[in-house]
């Protein structure tokens, strides 16, 4: 899974910013850390959207310093986040893969929708026509 470091700012209004340096679209508030906290992975989320959206490559997380807040993308979302990359790299478009896949554009539109609970078998199937495979481990 992908773990973004993020920064908490307090603000003079007792609320805490949360910024995330790697994807400066991303940013949220909360009454406290763990609101704050919680609020950044939607803030995340719908950042993600806009590289999505513009094609644009998602910036993978940096290193994490000790002691320092983090927002961890859930499995399937990371897994899209990479697939959208591989893709960019690649130079696949959408109708590309849809090709590949033998599906239809709205398919390959709920593959790259961040919200859609997308099946895992579809997900490796759309890597395995990049060329490219999944692998899971637990830490």
């Amino acid at each position: 899974m992908l773990i973004y470091p993020v920064t908490l700012i307090p603000d003079d209004n007792d609320t805490f910013l949360v910024e995330f340096p790697d994807i400066p679209e991303a940013n949220s508030i909360g009454d406290d850390e763990q609101e704050a906290l919680l609020n950044a992975e939607d803030a995340l989320e719908a950042a993600l959207e806009i590289y999505f959206d513009e094609k644009r490559p998602i910036p993978m997380p940096s290193k994490v310093k000790k002691g320092q807040s983090t927002v961890i993308l859930p499995a399937l979302v990371t897994a899209k986040v990479l697939l959208m990359n591989e893709m960019l790299d690649q130079k696949v478009r959408k109708a590309e893969l849809a090709r590949r896949l033998d599906v239809h554009m709205p398919q390959v539109d709920r593959l790259l929708d961040l919200r859609h609970s997308t099946k895992l078998e579809f997900i490796e199937s759309a890597y395995h026509k990049l060329g490219k495979q999944i692998s899971i481990s637990i830490v």
